[in-house]
């Protein structure tokens, strides 16, 4: 089964510590999308998004890659990290939906933030994303592939 993840983790690397854990469980391309602007993913058979959450919202440039790169009827899942927990999907589902792809399911979990405010106090969800965090990743992906196979 071939999985492509098309990323944006750039203040604390919170993204792509997730990311990191995950592509040791196989075969798993991770794109990094301010690197990448185009990408065929046609040959996948599941395509995922990850981010960072800013201003509440995927970053700009997943959300983009999505609408240029995504092919229609693929099985996408979502990966987010964000300094307080919340509804940020509401951009990428739209993208996934206009494109008649279906979603496997969501992970998201706190991350290091030093945003705005935040910064004058040394930054939010220290230590973030921890152990567990990575773990729940882990699992959620490993759940999706599992089940993805026997369909």
């Amino acid at each position: 089964m071939k999985i492509a993840v098309a990323y944006y983790s750039r203040h604390h690397g919170n993204t792509r510590k997730l990311l990191d854990a995950i592509k040791e469980q196989g075969d798993v391309e991770l794109i990094d999308v301010v690197e990448c602007k185009n990408a065929d993913l046609s040959g996948y058979d599941i395509i995922g998004f990850a981010s960072g959450i800013y201003f509440s919202n995927f970053s700009k440039a997943v959300l983009e890659f999505a609408r240029n790169n995504l092919p229609e009827r693929k099985r996408v899942f979502l990966i987010q990290t964000y300094g307080v927990k919340g509804y940020y999907t509401k951009d990428i589902k739209r993208i996934i939906a206009k494109k008649s792809c279906k979603l496997l399911g969501i992970y998201g979990c706190r991350g290091f933030d030093t945003f705005g405010p935040f910064k004058l106090f040394g930054g939010i969800a220290k230590g973030h994303p921890n152990e567990k965090d990575v773990k729940g990743a882990v699992e959620f992906f490993r759940k999706i592939v599992r089940k993805e196979k026997h369909v």
